[in-house]
């Protein structure tokens, strides 16, 4: 079943292949269709609204996850969920965008989807139980966590060592890391700020922590056309 996501008053395009400008994406394809086992023939015939790069519009879902999946980076992104964190959403959006390997959800298994703008869709996320569960499943797998948290002693991210391969972990809004997260990572990277805040949104230090990793790791941007 194909992907649609209906914008309140959006109204339908003007012609074939011509989509309204004031809502994103585009209007139905001109026949004849292209002969491509990716596309999608509902959205060819009704057209793509959805928040996707140019290059995927009218794609299946499964065929837009299998081309990320070819080029997903090796970092992982964990957050703790304790009382349903409205943040989660956004971290996932964002894990998205950077080409997380995947997210993973620790504590709480229902989390606000809202602010995942329906890239929970093309992005893989797990749940863990527990800390304890993420760290036993990250050592099997190889992978370092590191805690990320502007906790004292915590090392600068823009200069600590950011292995390619590793789980950043994020606390919830509010209390940050849990002391049980703080006990099972391997170190903890703060996020270095200049105002009179203490800390900044959780899924902005998301945002930043996965920056970070690309601006060190990737190879190359992702085409955007």
């Amino acid at each position: 079943m194909s992907e649609r996501e209906p914008i309140a008053g959006a109204s339908e395009p003007d012609g074939p292949g011509e989509p309204d400008e004031r809502v994103p994406g585009v209007g139905p394809h001109p026949r004849p269709w292209p002969d491509d086992p990716r596309l999608d023939p509902e959205l060819l015939a009704h057209g793509d609204r959805r928040n996707v790069l140019d290059r995927y519009r009218y794609w299946r879902v499964e065929a837009i996850v299998a081309d990320l999946d070819r080029r997903r980076h090796p970092f992982h992104v964990a957050v703790e969920n304790w009382t349903r964190d409205p943040n989660i959403g956004a971290v996932v959006r964002s894990a998205n965008a950077f080409m997380a390997a995947a997210v993973h959800i620790v504590g709480r298994r229902r989390w606000n989807r809202r602010g995942a703008m329906m890239t929970e869709r093309y992005q893989h996320v797990h749940h863990h139980e527990s800390v304890a569960e993420l760290a036993a499943w990250a050592e099997a797998a190889g992978l370092p966590v590191l805690g990320v948290d502007n906790l004292p002693g915590a090392r600068p991210i823009d200069r600590a060592v950011l292995p390619r391969a590793c789980v950043l972990l994020l606390g919830q809004e509010g209390p940050g890391l849990s002391e049980e997260a703080r006990r099972a990572v391997a170190a903890v990277l703060s996020i270095p700020q200049f105002g009179s805040t203490r800390s900044i949104n959780a899924s902005a230090a998301a945002a930043v922590a996965m920056y970070e990793w690309c601006r060190r790791h990737a190879e190359r941007a992702v085409d955007q056309g």
